[in-house]
């Protein structure tokens, strides 16, 4: 008998001070142990659902009411909800853009500053060497909380297949995602929108436009293009683009290797230009928050899922923009 299958379930273990559900599982059973086994590639989370015989997907896919099969079993519900919404907001624009995430206690975050003008050249023996300084940030950034009310009542769902289910939970996270994201793109937009902007009449925009923006980034490098779906559709029938046309299709380059990523958080008169090494700093306090309690009950007339969040711009260098008028 494995260890998995010997593991007690309960709702305590989605209340531990700094430790997440799948956390507290790992520590029961160690994904260590079971290398070089057939369970291998499972985490511990995923060793439950075997345990239980619990099928989340494929042609032999289960129905919502299996997790409830037992009080353990149901322990795991809340779980594969927090999955399937963290999978859909995974999959938004968001990922592609972030450059760090930061996790803080409360709702009020006080970062660092890079300070790193003077020019980096040889420097005369005895003379003082050029000073980069990292102090802490003078602004202090208040997290805001993002959030959906779910109506689904257990006896509405408890015949619904798994995936089914998830694919729903899915595209709720996926749009909590794209909301949040546009918090990110207005932080991004607000940091470029200084000297060294582009402007261009919106119906004279051109691949020279796109290609002077890349040359602005002195000090960085233009790995993203972060444009509306109508200026997207602009960009991409640009004759320069014709180079592009047997890429795939999932991911759209330009010529000089900027990734195009099509951004419908972003309005039809900006184009954004940004290194996604160093230029969004997304600060967090949590994971995704849900009322665990009532989920495992089959409570689940009101499913609460939110998150609360922010972001700052850590190098302005790292973001520029054209203006279209």
């Amino acid at each position: 008998m494995y260890q998995y299958e010997t593991i007690k379930l309960e709702k305590g273990m989605y209340h531990l001070t700094n430790k997440s559900f799948l956390q507290a599982l790992e520590d029961a059973d160690p994904s260590s142990f079971y290398l070089n086994s057939p369970l291998a590639n499972l985490d511990a989370y995923e060793r439950q659902l075997k345990r239980f015989n619990i099928h989340v997907s494929g042609a032999n896919c289960d129905r919502v009411e299996k997790f409830f099969s037992t009080t353990e079993s149901a322990v795991l519900f809340p779980e594969f909800v927090r999955r399937a919404v963290m999978q859909g907001m995974e999959e938004s624009v968001l990922s592609q853009i972030t450059a760090a995430v930061s996790r803080c206690d409360s709702n009020r975050y006080q970062g660092c500053d890079l300070t790193d003008t003077a020019s980096y050249t040889t420097t005369n023996a005895g003379s003082a060497l050029p000073v980069s300084s990292i102090m802490e940030s003078s602004s202090v950034i208040t997290l805001e909380k993002y959030g959906r009310n779910i109506q689904a009542s257990y006896e509405a769902i408890r015949q619904q297949r798994l995936d089914v289910f998830s694919l729903m939970l899915r595209r709720i996270g996926r749009r909590l995602a794209d909301s949040v994201t546009s918090k990110a793109v207005t932080v991004l937009k607000t940091s470029a929108n200084n000297a060294s902007k582009i402007t261009v009449a919106a119906n004279s925009l051109d691949y020279s436009n796109l290609a002077a923006l890349y040359g602005n980034f002195t000090n960085f490098n233009m790995k993203a293009m972060l444009a509306s779906p109508a200026v997207m559709a602009k960009i991409l029938v640009m004759d320069q683009m014709i180079e592009t046309s047997s890429q795939d299709v999932t991911e759209i380059r330009l010529p000089f290797g900027t990734k195009l990523i099509n951004c419908p958080q972003l309005d039809n008169n900006t184009i954004l230009g940004i290194d996604t090494d160093f230029a969004l700093e997304q600060i967090q306090s949590s994971d995704i928050i849900l009322e665990t309690d009532k989920l495992i009950d089959s409570q689940l007339d009101s499913i609460t899922v939110s998150v609360n969040i922010s972001f700052r711009t850590l190098m302005t260098d790292a973001v520029k923009m054209i203006a279209l008028t």
